[in-house]
């Protein structure tokens, strides 16, 4: 496996991910299933960086996410909310909820987007992610949201953190050229763009500069790293 071969070496490994439908338990659980070599200590998670910023900014949050990422705010006060936190939510994305949240952030509530991606993969196709809900959100308020997930500096900076390594010893492999791709290289890192998962072609003309480098797939990426890079 991939994965595997880069163990093999003196590389260390950060699985970063911004995915807000399930804790970061529930994800360590599954990559296992799928035979993934992983431990908890190497996911990093927009849902920790989140929970990082409502406890520095000690606010109550209300928590428009999947009911699954709900262990990531264990501990956190939620009653009488004066923050709003927003992540991937179908099931509270609708009028009622939404204007809820419009409410509070007219009270001077801030707004936290967990990450602003435009869409993401289902088994039954492309769907709409957070990032319209944000938006719709922002525009009716007047506010920006601060956001925590990729393709923001800080997010990747946070998940060096530990590592001993400065971010341009350091390649992120990822399907989604923004978020991914640009948001690595944005922090200094190089951005390797691999043509599964979101890919759509020609994504990678859309961010300037241009990817590092565009690979058909992971096991490609792993392959370039390993002749090229060490």
């Amino acid at each position: 496996m991939s994965g595997s071969r880069l163990r093999a070496t003196s590389v260390m490994v950060r699985f970063v991910t911004n995915t807000t439908k399930e804790s970061k338990q529930d994800l360590l659980e599954r990559l296992k299933k799928l035979e993934f070599d992983i431990s908890e200590d190497e996911i990093f998670t927009s849902l920790t960086a989140a929970r990082n910023l409502v406890e520095q900014q000690q606010v109550r949050p209300m928590l428009l996410v999947d009911d699954r990422a709900l262990p990531d705010f264990k501990g956190i006060q939620t009653s009488d909310p004066n923050a709003v936190v927003i992540g991937l939510a179908p099931e509270h994305f609708h009028y009622q909820i939404l204007n809820q949240a419009f409410r509070l952030l007219l009270d001077g509530a801030p707004l936290i987007a967990i990450h602003k991606a435009r869409y993401y993969k289902r088994k039954d196709g492309l769907a709409l992610g957070p990032g319209p809900f944000v938006t719709a959100l922002e525009y009716a308020t007047d506010t920006k949201a601060t956001v925590v997930g990729k393709p923001e500096k800080t997010f990747f900076l946070e998940a060096l953190r530990g590592t001993g390594c400065e971010p341009e010893e350091t390649v992120m492999i990822g399907d989604d050229c923004r978020d991914d791709v640009g948001g690595a290289q944005n922090a200094g890192m190089r951005g390797i763009l691999v043509k599964t998962g979101k890919y759509r072609a020609a994504d990678e003309d859309k961010i300037n500069p241009a990817p590092y480098l565009t690979c058909e797939s992971f096991p490609h990426a792993v392959d370039h790293i390993l002749q090229h890079l060490l």
